[in-house]
This record gives C-alpha cells, sequence and structure tokens, in this order.
C-alpha cells in the first residue's frame, strides 16, 4: 500500500488533532449515526488508555468510539476522495455519516476507503472511527477473554507490553487522479541496475524516472515493468544513507515518487551482508512507548531517540513486537539505521500461559488454541508488512514471530507455509524468528526453515540469577551449540537484566545499575568468542509499561535509558563498547 505522499497530482489532509470520544458502553447501538453524546475528548495520534484518569477507560475491554467533522477541500472535484488509517489498534470500522466504509482487523498497519461517492467538495461530513482491543486466539497477536463474577470482561494476554489501544497513528484525507499509481515495487543491484514493477487503478501507459538527491533526472524508461541502470550508482550504507526517487507518471494523470535505496543484502555461511561486506547489528528491540501517549507516534520522540541510538553508537535496531509507525522506518531510511522488520505474531506460546498462572498446560497449537483461523490471521499481517515496508532501504530482514513455542509439536506445520509465504512476497530479504528460551538447538523445530538464528536467552537474569559465572558458562555453551547445529548467522535478539535507575551495590546484585552493565558485559565477553555470532540486540532500548504484575514495576525496566530517556549506567558502557566497533565484529 503505497503512503499518501503530497504531488502536483495529489493533496493531503490531515487529520489529527482532538476527537470526541466514549466507550461502546455508553454509546448506544449505533454511535455513527449522529453526533456522539459525550464531554470526552481525545489525542490523535495517541493511544487512549493513559488520557485519562477514569479507570474503567485505562482498563475498558471492548470497542470505544472517535468522532470529528471533517471538510473536504472544494478543489478536489473531479477528484477521487480516499481516507486512510496509519493505525487502529486492534480492528478498527470507519463510518462517513451513516456508511461503513471500511473494516479492518490487525493493529499496526493501515487500511483506507474510497469516499468519492459519500461526499461532496466543499463541504462537511461527519467521521466516525470505532476501534475494538479484544484479543482472541484467531487474532495476532493472541489473547483471551474472560468474564469475571461481577459481570466484566478482563483481557489477557501472552507479551510482555501493555494492550494500548486506540488511533496511535495519524488520520489522513487525501486526494487522486481518475486514473492513478497504485503500487511501486524497487528492487536494486550493487552494479546500479534498478528493476521496478508499477501497477495503476486501470490499464494506462506509465513512465518512470530516476532522480537523484539533488533533483537532476538520471535515468528514465517506459513501461509499467522493467529495468533502469544507475551509472555510477551511490549506494544506501549503514550509517551513510543516499536516497534516490523512482518517479511514477502516468502521463496526464498521477505523479508518485517512491524513494529507494541502491543496497543488497544476503546470508552467506555464517554471515550477514550488507552490499557483499559483513554487518555487525549493534543495537536494541525497542518498543512505541512512552508516558501518557502509550504507543501514539510523536515525532519529537522519533527524533530524540535516535540521537540517543546515535550517541550510544547502534546502528540497527529491531521493531519489536509489530511493524511501527511509517515515519519510523522512513527516518531510518534517511539515517542509515539497520532494521529488522517484525510481525506483531507476539505471544503464540501457551507455555508462558502455564508458567505464569500455574494452569494446566494447553498446546499451542491445536483446534480449539492456536488453529488454522490464526495462521490466516498471521499470512495476513505479514502480507500487509511486506506490503507495506518492501521498498525501505533500512529493512534487511522480516521477523515473522518473537517467541513463539518452536519446540512443541505443530510448530512446523503452521509456519513452514508462512516461511514459504514470505520468500514469495519477498525474495530479497533474509527471514527469521526470535527463539525463546525454552526453545533450544535440541528440541526446536522449525530453525532450520530460516536464514538467521536469532535468540532471546536471559542468563544471568531468569535463568542463573545473581551468578554471572554460571550464566557465562551456560550462554557460551547454548551459542556454541547451534552454531555446531546449524551452521547459519546467529544473532542474539534480546538480553539484558531489570534495573531501577538510582539502586547501587558493590556487588552482584540484581536489579542494580551496577548489575545490568555487568550482565552486558558477560555476554560481550561471550559473544567475541563466537564466530558465528552476527550481532548483539539488548532488550531493551528503554523501560516501557507493562501489566501490573509482582516483577514488574511500574513497566519493564530492561531498558538502558528510562522510560524518560535518561541514561541508566550501562548505557555509557554500551556506548564505549559501540562506539569502537562501528559495523564490524571485534576481532579475537
Amino acid at each position: 500500500m503505497l503512503k499518501p505522499r503530497p504531488t502536483p497530482t495529489r493533496e493531503l489532509v490531515n487529520l489529527d488533532g482532538l476527537w470526541r470520544f466514549t466507550l461502546d458502553t455508553v454509546a448506544g447501538s449505533h454511535p455513527w449515526s449522529g453526533p456522539l453524546e459525550t464531554s470526552l475528548e481525545v489525542a490523535v495520534p495517541a493511544s487512549y488508555n493513559d488520557l485519562f484518569t477514569d479507570s474503567a477507560i485505562r482498563d475498558h475491554v471492548g470497542w470505544v468510539w472517535y468522532q470529528r467533522q471533517v471538510r473536504v477541500p472544494r478543489g478536489w472535484t473531479g477528484e477521487r476522495i480516499m481516507l486512510r488509517v496509519d493505525a487502529a489498534t486492534h480492528e478498527g470500522r470507519v463510518y462517513v455519516n451513516d456508511t461503513l466504509v471500511a473494516e479492518h482487523v490487525g493493529g499496526y498497519t493501515p487500511f483506507e476507503a474510497d469516499i468519492t461517492g459519500l461526499v461532496r467538495p466543499g463541504q462537511e461530513f461527519r467521521l466516525t472511527i470505532g476501534v475494538g482491543n479484544e484479543l482472541t486466539n484467531v487474532t495476532i497477536p493472541p489473547g483471551t477473554i474472560t468474564v469475571t463474577e461481577d459481570g466484566g470482561r478482563r483481557q489477557t494476554y501472552l507479551h510482555d507490553f501493555y494492550n494500548y489501544a486506540g488511533l496511535a497513528r495519524s488520520v489522513w484525507l487525501y486526494s487522486l487522479p481518475p486514473v492513478h499509481v497504485t503500487d511501486v515495487t524497487v528492487v536494486t543491484s550493487l552494479d546500479g541496475t534498478v528493476e521496478y514493477a508499477v501497477e495503476t487503478s486501470e490499464p494506462a501507459p506509465v513512465r518512470v524516472r530516476v532522480v537523484d538527491a539533488t533533483g537532476a533526472e538520471i535515468a528514465a524508461a517506459d513501461g509499467a515493468s522493467g529495468t533502469v541502470r544507475v551509472e555510477n550508482a551511490v549506494l544506501w550504507r549503514p550509517g551513510a544513507a543516499y536516497l534516490y526517487d523512482l518517479v511514477v507518471e502516468v502521463p496526464d494523470q498521477d505523479i508518485y515518487p517512491q524513494p529507494f535505496g541502491v543496497r543488497t543484502v544476503e546470508v552467506k555461511g555464517t554471515q550477514v551482508l550488507i552490499n557483499g561486506e559483513p554487518f555487525y547489528f549493534t543495537g536494541f528491540g525497542k518498543h512505541e512507548d512512552s508516558p501518557v501517549r502509550g504507543k501514539g507516534h510523536d515525532n519529537a520522540y522519533l527524533v530524540h531517540d535516535f540521537q540517543l541510538m546515535d550517541w550510544i553508537g547502534a546502528n540497527s535496531f529491531r521493531t519489536s513486537h509489530y511493524p511501527y509507525a511509517e515515519e519510523v522506518l522512513e527516518f531510518a531510511d534517511r539515517h542509515g539505521i539497520v532494521v529488522i522488520d517484525e510481525t506483531a505474531a507476539v505471544g503464540l506460546n501457551l507455555s508462558i500461559e502455564a508458567g505464569l498462572t500455574g494452569a494446566a498446560k494447553r498446546p499451542t497449537f491445536s483446534p480449539e488454541t492456536l488453529n488454522d483461523e490464526t495462521q490466516e490471521a498471521h499470512a495476513q499481517a505479514i502480507r500487509e508488512l511486506i506490503a507495506r515496508d518492501k521498498n525501505h532501504p533500512s529493512v534487511v530482514m522480516w521477523c515473522i514471530a518473537n517467541e513463539p513455542s518452536s519446540n512443541e509439536e505443530g510448530a512446523r506445520e503452521y509456519f513452514e507455509p508462512l516461511v514459504e509465504l514470505t520468500r514469495k512476497l519477498d525474495p530479497t530479504r533474509p527471514v527469521c524468528y526470535a527463539t525463546v528460551m525454552f526453545a533450544t538447538y535440541d528440541n526446536d523445530l522449525i530453525a532450520d526453515l530460516f536464514d538467521v538464528v536469532c535468540l532471546n536467552r536471559y542468563y544471568g537474569w531468569y535463568v542463573a540469577t545473581g551468578d554471572l559465572a554460571t550464566a557465562e558458562t551456560y550462554l557460551e555453551a547454548d551459542l556454541r551449540g547451534w552454531a555446531q547445529k546449524y551452521g547459519k548467522p546467529i544473532m542474539m535478539t534480546e538480553y539484558g537484566a531489570d534495573t531501577m535507575p538510582g539502586v547501587h551495590s558493590v556487588w552482584d546484585i540484581p536489579w542494580t545499575e551496577e548489575y545490568q552493565a555487568a550482565c552486558l558485559a558477560m555476554h560481550h565477553r561471550v559473544f567475541d568468542r563466537i564466530d558465528a555470532l552476527v550481532g548483539e540486540h539488548v532488550w531493551n532500548f528503554a523501560d516501557f509499561q507493562t501489566t501490573g504484575a509482582i516483577h514488574r514495576i511500574d513497566g519493564n525496566k530492561k531498558g538502558v535509558f528510562t522510560r524518560e530517556r535518561r541514561p541508566k549506567a550501562a548505557a555509557h558502557a554500551l556506548r564505549a563498547r559501540w562506539t569502537s566497533l562501528g559495523d564490524r565484529k571485534p576481532s579475537k
């Protein structure tokens, strides 16, 4: 799906701001049929949960309703008029006046509707958007809803971050010419060859031009698909981004510029190569999470987070555990930050449920738990992720799940078709998943399907807590076991320790700043001894909100920055290591 852009043939109206807001429990049966009877206003973009002091809103399970008046620009006569929602977490319904125009399931990818026949240029219409936050065994991510003794509804889930909901990204009104570009795909080679494919709303002639960063046209071709050659191409490199535009034209109808970078990525032996050169990942698993806004996109946080990553020497991050806002990837494209792009398939592991609740263990993959319908929802999440992000040079790998029960019967039957789908949709990027701790090199059932072995491990925290000497022994044996069995690149996608800022000790005491730094240093000693290891992503960039639990003190505290982005001692230790590494692994 193409991101709306202002061009000589397209115009955008941003609908962010304050909207009327209410819960389904007080909205009546048809809240879209007239003005919402509410005094509440809500910010867009933002998760709604932390904006209000009423716990009934924060803990609500079900639908909420947003509404505002929208005026269509009067100059849009004769144009197609589109409405786009960048994300509605986890399900959205859009009404124009009394008419349902769009429905979408999946909380982190965009959807849109053609509303041309329902509105008129120069006039207003009532826009109502319903957002549902319910997670079940057939959603991605999954969850469970139970009814309490007092008749209330309670949502539980197996991912360790708060289930923020609402319109956390922008809403747009935009215009299109009657005949327009609907999709663009760009694939590049190091010799400057640019393969392209263009789709249009109806058959029409197409012309493409490659424009460099100065605005100069350097190549052109006719036809809806083909190749153009960029002579002496400037490569998009980690830390040294360079972007071209593929300007797509439907003559006398539409113009759409698609940014792209000339770069390649491949797995060769136990290395990940970017532009044919070995790349060593340093950085983080992150979250879209900040005080008050929840998962609401915020450009100020975007800039500051990337500044902190630059300060600490990070060259990459994973979009754990869902696709991030497109603005994040565009920023990474412009600044040469490498991205592992992840679906929202987190919590596909009922062993965790048994461990947390003490309930009898249920099979993760079965007709009653994660089933064919879940798998299809997962497949659709993969389709939408790749359709949205395929042209971003910063994205070098697809991660299709985090910590699934990959050691459990049924895992291979569930994942093998999804891996095949991912490769079919994009054969140019490696595919991975992040393994949970109790999926080992001895019992994992799916690692051979993937290109890179990605490990989430917490030695020194959940295992051998406070005993870093034992943790070091366990970690090295684990990594060497994976390396010997699979002969693939290995990446540490999560490691770390919860840390309360300001808590100190001269001994190895968990939760202290010194222990977090020592725990990371232990991991790094081991990493430097493992030839197949190609990267280290600390969990987490910053502290983030979770559901309440006895092991969670106002959220997860594994961040090397606080939720307010203040550095802990480990941040300075990481800076010393990573600024000396660059993009290459340290030599032994």
